[in-house]
């Protein structure tokens, strides 16, 4: 159950985040409303999802796997350009969730 709702939290920051690009500088009034519950509903999952799973565990898997696909979205839907260093990021973000989950449960 604490993956699947890890996994609502990371979609949810996710759906937010398009939205608060969406907003135009919270100039646009749907998204920038529905981009509020979209945090609002990440932060609870992430939430419950501290009651049994280490913190740092946890929050490398919302923030790295979040903020990858942040980056995909970018690329695929806002067409931003496609760099070595965003390859090279998106290279680092996994080692370190793997990392960090392999210092976590040995």
């Amino acid at each position: 159950m604490s993956v699947v709702l890890l996994l609502c939290a990371i979609l949810a920051e996710v759906a937010g985040t398009t939205l608060l690009k969406l907003s135009q500088g919270m100039t646009r009034l749907v998204p920038s409303l529905l981009m509020m519950p979209c945090y609002g509903l990440s932060f609870l999952f992430l939430s419950l999802v501290l009651e049994p799973l280490e913190i740092e565990f946890v929050y490398a898997i919302w923030s790295g796997v979040g903020t990858a696909l942040i980056a995909t979205i970018g690329i695929l839907w806002f067409k931003e350009p496609v760099t070595a260093v965003k390859i090279g990021s998106f290279a680092l973000i996994i080692l370190g969730v793997v990392g960090l989950n392999l210092s976590t449960h040995p």
